[in-house]
């Protein structure tokens, strides 16, 4: 039985027609693998599999995610970055893993919540009810310990360094979060662009969290958001959320975190349809 195997373009191009050939016939596929994304186990033979390839300035590791959690994609990485890749996909240390987490990484620019390890910035799409009406929902979670840029690495300093932007700090999820200024949520024909913050000196505002790819939403979640020109969005340190299949689980989640003072957010525009 061959692999049900997702082979981007872009991963086809960097691995050679061969190789990629290979992997759709299963000859060099894994029998089983740890999601590179979620960390839960994998099986191609059973379930739509996406192949990420982690690339290097010298050198390149291939791995597998489920095709539910992120779509198959070429992930720039430092070699420091990629060596942390080889211990998680190998089943060491995965602290400092750059792996997607349902999202890729940030994009390029001032980044209040970047540190020389660069994490990998994971965002959930969700509808968080609160008064009664459903508001849509970002859920911002880095795949390792944030630390502040100059600092000895040790700790993480996600939540300061956020609070430092604007996020105010979450105590009950059944309010709404305070506006912060400058930020942005990107939306353009129905899929998620970018996360966009402040840019230096006044100037045209950044991209803190980008897409390599646009990510899709739901028509629930286009409507509401289209509806209040509002996303409320959540940012918890690493480990704190997770991947949550449901949106009561998620909410779940949330309201842990926030009881245990490891939750803030901010209300901001939407940009764009």
């Amino acid at each position: 039985m061959s692999p049900m195997l997702d082979v981007s373009d872009d991963v086809r191009a960097e691995i050679g027609e061969e190789e990629a050939a290979r992997l759709i016939a299963g000859d060099s596929a894994p029998g089983s693998y740890d999601c590179t994304s979620c960390r839960a186990p994998g099986d191609p033979e059973q379930e739509r599999t996406s192949t990420v390839l982690f690339l290097g300035e010298e050198t390149a590791v291939l791995a597998f995610a489920h095709a539910t959690c992120i779509p198959s994609q070429v992930v720039p990485v430092s070699e420091e970055q990629l060596k942390d890749a080889v211990r998680t996909i190998t089943g060491g240390q995965a602290a400092g893993a750059p792996a997607p987490a349902g999202a890729p990484p940030a994009g390029p620019g001032p980044d209040p919540a970047s540190a020389p390890r660069q994490a990998v910035l994971g965002v959930t799409c969700g509808q968080v009810l609160i008064d009664d009406q459903l508001h849509p929902a970002l859920v911002v979670e880095p795949t390792a310990p944030i630390t502040r840029p100059g600092s000895d690495g040790l700790g993480d300093d996600f939540l300061p360094l956020l609070i430092e932007q604007g996020f105010m700090p979450v105590n009950d999820v059944a309010r709404a979060p305070a506006p912060v200024g400058g930020w942005s949520v990107l939306l353009a024909m129905g899929r998620l662009h970018a996360i966009l913050q402040p840019g230096p000196a006044g100037g045209q505002p950044t991209s803190w969290w980008q897409a390599h790819q646009p990510l899709p939403v739901t028509d629930d979640w286009r409507t509401a958001a289209n509806r209040s020109r509002t996303v409320h969005v959540y940012a918890a340190p690493v480990g704190t959320i997770g991947q949550q299949p449901r949106e009561d689980l998620l909410r779940e989640a949330l309201e842990k975190a926030a009881a245990g003072g490891l939750l803030v957010a901010a209300a901001m525009p939407l940009a764009g349809t």
